[in-house]
């Protein structure tokens, strides 16, 4: 079957795996025509048709791909979705559940920490808080990572109770969200991600020291 927005007739012949490289193209050039317009003049002043103009495809297509104008946007941080409870379902045998969230993505760079410093990555995230929409779209996926998490977390020490699990898991989003919101901070007021990696590194090894004791089920 033809993919999202994608004529009925002219590819139907074409390969599986030619036809969802396509696909992935067109996702990706709607997504940095969009981020483009949004950076240069802000997220509320564009248009979803000026971006389906900008990327040379119609609206139902760019609908398609992206079924709001948030998504076009937070897709690049959704990409995320569910980290948290594949880290703990993911770690080595014998590891705790909170020894699992530590200090890859720092040492990675990932934007998602915070700790990215490319002025392109900067403006994103400064966009991003500033606007309502954003946020709130944002914090519905954060509670769906919450929720993720939090089954993870029952699954890993079922004798610690479901309820233990959601409010262990409350917390460890939030310190996460802290921390990514600090780096971002420093980064934006001029620090390098360099230099902050130390600083970054022992906030971290700080926080989960605090929510080990907090939280022995898990530790």
């Amino acid at each position: 079957m033809p993919g999202p927005g994608e004529p009925t007739g002219l590819h139907a012949g074409e390969p599986t795996g030619l036809r969802a490289l396509r696909r992935q193209r067109t996702h990706d050039a709607l997504s940095a025509a969009a981020i483009t317009l949004f950076l240069e003049r802000g997220f509320d002043a564009v248009s979803v048709a000026e971006i389906a103009a900008a990327a040379a495809v119609s609206k139902p297509t760019l609908f398609a791909y992206f079924p709001t104008k948030e998504d076009l946007v937070l897709h690049r941080i959704l990409d995320h979705r569910g980290e948290a409870a594949r880290v703990v379902r993911a770690r080595t045998p014998g590891v705790a559940p909170l020894a699992a969230h530590l200090l890859a993505g720092l040492d990675c760079r990932e934007p998602v920490t915070g700790l990215n410093d490319d002025p392109e990555v900067l403006a994103y995230h400064a966009m991003v808080f500033a606007t309502p929409s954003l946020l709130g779209r944002l914090a519905q996926h954060a509670a769906g990572d919450e929720h993720a998490l939090a089954e993870a977390l029952a699954e890993a020490a079922p004798q610690a109770g479901e309820l233990t699990a959601r409010l262990a898991a409350a917390q460890i989003i939030v310190v996460q969200r802290v921390l990514a919101r600090e780096n971002w901070a420093r980064l934006r007021a001029g620090e390098g991600a360099a230099a902050r990696h130390p600083t970054a590194v022992e906030a971290t090894r700080q926080a989960f020291a605090a929510l080990r004791r907090a939280l022995p089920d898990y530790s």
